[in-house]
């Protein structure tokens, strides 16, 4: 159990399947939204596009990864995250993470469009969203790209010593991330995985926030 929060990570059973899902007139209004993708695609950035122009609750899931290392007394580097996050799966269940954040921004969510969580690294948690009702979003871009915005941004992320490393060291965490090794049990990461679940992929290659946010709007059919 990740040291003593058994009451708090207790798993939960069902859930409210419409409180995350509405259809009028045959247009699908998304209460749900999974994103998930390659470091540096621009998974929050789409979360806080969500939440300045279309009125959604964006969660990354990823920094109570971070907050639950730091709190062990290790390095929230991604190696330890992809440790504290498949412990957590093995005690709790593969779709712990999502199911926690719905818990624990339910009423929150009542009053915004909806919830837009980030990142989903693991098939069971694409399945989850996809049994409330909800739909999985898949960023990417060129890996260059992608490296050149992760070094950039490092310090404003606070992640200047996770995310110092050579474009060789980014490939190969890319890799393990992406592919589950052989042996590896259920609770490990598999992002291919799901990437093959997901309903819409955008490639962020936009200079601008703006163009980012124009692909997102006519993808998802958002005003």
């Amino acid at each position: 159990m990740p040291h003593g929060t058994g009451a708090l990570w207790s798993c939960i059973d069902t859930w409210n399947v419409p409180l995350f899902i509405s259809v009028t007139i045959g247009v699908m209004k998304y209460r749900l939204i999974g994103i998930s993708g390659t470091n540096g695609a621009g998974k929050d950035t789409v979360g806080h596009i969500l939440v300045d122009r279309f009125d959604y609750l964006f969660v990354s899931v990823t920094d109570s990864l971070r907050a639950e290392a730091r709190r062990r007394g290790i390095e929230p580097a991604r190696e330890n995250l992809r440790i504290v996050s498949a412990d957590w799966r093995r005690e709790f269940g593969l779709s712990v993470l999502v199911n926690k954040t719905i818990e624990h921004y339910a009423e929150a969510v009542r009053d915004t469009r909806g919830l837009a969580m980030a990142s989903l690294r693991n098939p069971a948690e694409a399945d989850r969203i996809h049994e409330l009702g909800g739909i999985v979003l898949w960023i990417d871009a060129d890996p260059r790209i992608r490296f050149k915005r992760v070094r950039a941004n490092a310090f404003a992320r606070d992640r200047a010593a996770e995310d110092n490393k050579t474009f060789e060291q980014f490939i190969a965490e890319e890799q393990a991330e992406m592919h589950r090794s052989a042996g590896a049990d259920a609770a490990t990461l598999d992002m291919s995985a799901v990437k093959d679940r997901s309903d819409f992929t955008i490639v962020n290659e936009y200079s601008t926030t703006d163009g980012l946010a124009d692909e997102l709007a006519r993808v998802l059919e958002l005003s």
